[in-house]
């Protein structure tokens, strides 16, 4: 039983279809015959019965043999299947002659010959039929398995190079930054212990949401801002009043999902090319609010613009910047894209993510398949 459990239910069914054709075949042919060629002989009956479960026993032998030729190559399966349907009509053959003549008393070399020569001359192609319907069956199988086998295989490479590339993603944590915490720390150790454990404290809750945020789940946008808020604050320690941050956010918007670490690139740019190198500094505010189309994000500052060592005109190659508008793209469908726009008094990164946002990345996936 455990083997029969084994089984894929599709090949199953295939053999109980097969089985099931044969079964009215010989039911009408062995009533036929009943009624017409040996009148009310109840044998006819019984033979037709036993050679009907004689066929029923090679069908599930021609399925496992396929099944082995399977692993061979083209040629050898040609072959095999050859000798195959050769040895399944001397089988069945015999089996046949064993109840319509030899059951009869007709044992004698010369009504086997007469036998075989009527069997080859009307009904060979009814055994050979057999053979190769199930073997076609088999190979129509084989066929539609191996093609449900590479979708799968598609879908699952896909979904583990979305995973790999997402978890890529979201490993935005600059090692500069890292070092440069880690400088304001060692400084401030010995002008301001306080200060100095507050921003050990700001750092960890920093990398806690960093690590945490490889779950592969959407967080809240208000975590998102308090990640954003701790990471500026440790940004302060090192520039100092030089950098502000404001934030313009709906608090009907707070609670909207979002992927993790998706602003603190657009966030850092800022910073690292805005606001770091000019002298007087500057300020970044954060905009979130709904509109007609979605929820609007903008993060603007007043730093260098066009002016900067390396202008975010949306042709950057900054990694963060790009890492970012993958991950929404991929989300959230190319509705949700950057719109990078650098002038001459700072720059502004902006996206919407779409109210109908599943219907518009399900339409987008389907645009890319076809």
């Amino acid at each position: 039983m455990r083997i029969i459990e084994k089984i894929p239910r599709i090949w199953k069914i295939a053999y109980l279809l097969i089985c099931a054709w044969y079964a009215i075949n010989y039911t009408i042919g062995s009533i036929m015959k009943w009624q017409i060629l040996q009148p009310y002989n109840n044998a006819v009956l019984w033979n037709g019965f036993y050679l009907f479960e004689a066929i029923c026993i090679l069908i599930a032998l021609t399925f496992i043999y396929s099944n082995w030729l399977f692993k061979f190559r083209l040629p050898f399966q040609v072959a095999g299947h050859l000798c195959g349907l050769v040895v399944y009509f001397m089988v069945i053959s015999y089996f046949s002659y064993y109840f319509d003549y030899y059951l009869d008393g007709r044992v004698y070399l010369d009504d086997w010959k007469e036998y075989m020569q009527d069997l080859l001359s009307f009904e060979a192609m009814r055994f050979y039929d057999q053979y190769l319907i199930t073997v076609a069956v088999y190979y129509v199988i084989r066929y539609f398995e191996s093609l449900q086998r590479k979708d799968q295989e598609k879908s699952e490479l896909a979904l583990k190079n979305k995973e790999m590339e997402l978890s890529l993603l979201k490993s935005q944590i600059n090692p500069h930054f890292l070092f440069n915490t880690l400088n304001s720390i060692s400084t401030l150790i010995s002008s301001n212990k306080e200060k100095a454990r507050k921003v050990i404290t700001q750092l960890s809750d920093v990398f806690r949401y960093a690590l945490d945020s490889h779950s592969g789940q959407n967080v809240r946008l208000i975590h998102e801002l308090d990640f954003i808020e701790n990471y500026l604050k440790i940004q302060q320690v090192r520039f100092g009043e030089r950098l502000r941050y404001v934030t313009e956010v709906e608090s009907t918007c707070l609670s909207v999902e979002i992927p993790p670490m998706v602003l603190q690139p657009l966030v850092e740019n800022s910073v690292k090319y805005g606001i770091g190198p000019k002298e007087d500094g500057g300020t970044i505010w954060m905009i979130v609010k709904r509109t007609e189309f979605g929820i609007y994000f903008e993060i603007t500052d007043d730093g260098l613009g066009i002016n900067a060592k390396k202008v975010l005109d949306g042709k950057s190659s900054g990694v963060g910047l790009k890492n970012s508008d993958k991950r929404l793209q991929s989300t959230y469908g190319k509705s949700a894209c950057l719109h990078i726009n650098a002038g001459k008094y700072g720059y502004s990164v902006s996206f919407t993510l779409p109210s109908n946002w599943e219907e518009v990345r399900d339409e987008q996936r389907k645009l890319e398949a076809v």
